[in-house]
């Protein structure tokens, strides 16, 4: 249940997959919102660090999906040899987009060689700083990576949409429930 199959994703990945998409849209939208803020507002200095903190975890969470990943076998893809392809690529490019917006992140709030306070609990140290014009090459790498993130997530789930009403299989079914993979192993239906 907890471990991936050749045949569906183990509850492990599903919930790495969801608490990823939910902290990335959520980082996202918080980001967007808080650049917009003026000196006076009340959560001038508070959205930025909920957003360094929450980006710091979310950076934890992605290394232990990736290692996790990279131990599990990962389920068979349907469509054609082009459409997995296309799918290897589109989640390679997931992953690849989800490590820069979060270094890039990192190199911003390391810029002037402070470390990163993560809810008063801990601090990560500024192991990069001081680099030329390093908060603002670092800035519009961070929010390239995310607009290209957030556009290519969407294109994923209408992918996953896709599969799921058009070509009438389980992709997107797997992804939602360890028991849909079990009772489809048992002889189950295959699709909806």
């Amino acid at each position: 249940m907890w471990r991936n199959t050749s045949s569906g994703w183990g509850l492990t990945s599903i919930l790495l997959h969801w608490l990823s998409a939910l902290a990335f849209v959520g980082l996202f939208v918080l980001g967007w919102w808080m650049t917009g803020l003026g000196y006076y507002d009340d959560w001038y200095h508070l959205a930025p660090w909920w957003h360094r903190s929450l980006g710091v975890l979310v950076f934890a969470v992605t290394l232990g999906r990736l290692a996790w990943r990279a131990l599990q076998p990962t389920p068979a893809l349907p469509g054609s040899r082009l459409e997995r392809l296309a799918a290897h690529l589109g989640h390679a490019a997931l992953y690849a987009l989800m490590l820069l917006v979060l270094v890039s992140g990192y190199l911003i709030s390391t810029a002037e060689g402070a470390g990163i306070d993560v809810f008063g609990l801990f601090e990560v140290p500024a192991l990069v700083s001081g680099l030329p014009r390093q908060a603002s090459v670092a800035g519009s790498v961070h929010w390239y990576a995310a607009l290209a993130l957030m556009l290519l997530a969407g294109g994923h789930g209408l992918a996953a949409f896709k599969h799921h009403w058009v070509d009438r299989n389980d992709t997107l079914l797997r992804m939602l429930s360890p028991r849909y993979t079990r009772a489809r192993r048992r002889g189950g239906p295959a699709s909806h």
